[in-house]
């Protein structure tokens, strides 16, 4: 070998372990959520922290690529295929069924973590609860199947009264049908008229309020979707100027809503963070059960029963996680 040769050869080798020594490019999680990060954000600490229980933290050694449709659902599906296109790791769908669904919709590759108030076998999801089958799994936050208890507690609130209605969001079709069916068959059952008020942009949720009055509605029930959530403050506000007491989300309550019942959404992100740790970990969604957040809270703002000139009776005070006074 030419000395020229050598030398040039040596200059090679000594290259190569420096790129091997080069750190690997950390990983991404595609975060999609169907509303908007203002909203969410006590929320999203709450999946940072799931997270942080197997090791990552964002900016550390893990990446994320956030994307948020502000309560439009027909964005979701561009959403979720940029996210495939950019090649994340995993997709975190934190934005209810819309997200997951447009998520599952986008890949069959990339695993997925879900948080929804739905059935997810019944919506397509999975396979099964115990053994999901595919690159989807994820936790579900009893939010649907507590609507009829919904009811049940506004009923004990206003005995004497004849009808109530309920907000859905036609853009999410699964939990507008699956909600609306549920909620008829109770209250048939506690002799009430249940009227159904659909709303899916700001001024049809206005439309919606000046129904209420026509209709004769005592109180207002509303259903468990990220387009809500984006406005709960205002619906509180439109609930307290309306003189109509309303469920809804811990977010409403804290707003000036009246009550709020459902699972703890705070334990539902943590434990969708702790999934998509395992998930980065190498565990594979098909071997991951489909969790249940066991948690239900029931918050009453009493400020707003007395704005409303309420008077909550003891009973219902004293199964009362929280009172807001």
């Amino acid at each position: 070998m030419r000395r020229r040769d050598f030398i040039a050869s040596l200059g090679a080798g000594a290259a190569w372990p420096i790129a091997a020594r080069a750190q690997p490019a950390v990983p991404i999680i595609g975060f999609l959520n169907s509303g908007s990060p203002a909203q969410y954000a006590s929320r999203v600490r709450s999946f940072f922290a799931g997270l942080g229980r197997y090791g990552y933290a964002e900016g550390r050694n893990v990446a994320v690529s956030y994307r948020w449709a502000h309560g439009q659902y027909e964005r979701l599906p561009a959403l979720a295929a940029a996210l495939v296109q950019r090649g994340v790791n995993v997709i975190a769908t934190t934005g209810g069924t819309p997200a997951a669904l447009a998520a599952k919709a986008a890949t069959s590759v990339i695993p997925i973590v879900f948080q929804v108030a739905v059935d997810p076998v019944g919506a397509g999801l999975v396979a099964r609860l115990d053994r999901p089958g595919g690159n989807v799994t994820g936790v579900t936050n009893l939010n649907l199947e507590v609507g009829p208890k919904r009811l049940e507690l506004m009923r004990e609130l206003l005995p004497s009264a004849a009808a109530f209605a309920l907000l859905v969001n036609p853009a999410s079709r699964f939990v507008a049908e699956t909600l609306s069916r549920d909620m008829a068959v109770a209250a048939r059952s506690f002799g009430i008229e249940l009227h159904i008020l659909r709303a899916s942009t700001e001024p049809e949720i206005e439309a919606a309020f000046a129904d209420l009055a026509r209709l004769r509605a005592a109180a207002l029930i509303i259903s468990p979707d990220s387009f809500f959530t984006d406005r709960a403050a205002r619906l509180a506000a439109l609930t307290l100027d309306r003189r109509v007491p309303g469920v809804h989300n811990r977010e409403f309550v804290d707003a000036g809503g009246l009550m709020s019942y459902g699972g703890n959404l705070h334990e539902v992100y943590r434990r969708v963070g702790e999934y998509t740790g395992r998930v980065l970990k190498g565990e594979a969604p098909k071997d991951m059960p489909v969790q249940q957040a066991a948690t239900v809270e029931l918050v009453i703002n009493l400020k707003t029963a007395k704005a409303l000139g309420l008077t909550v009776p003891l009973p219902l005070l004293g199964r009362a996680d929280e009172l807001i006074e």
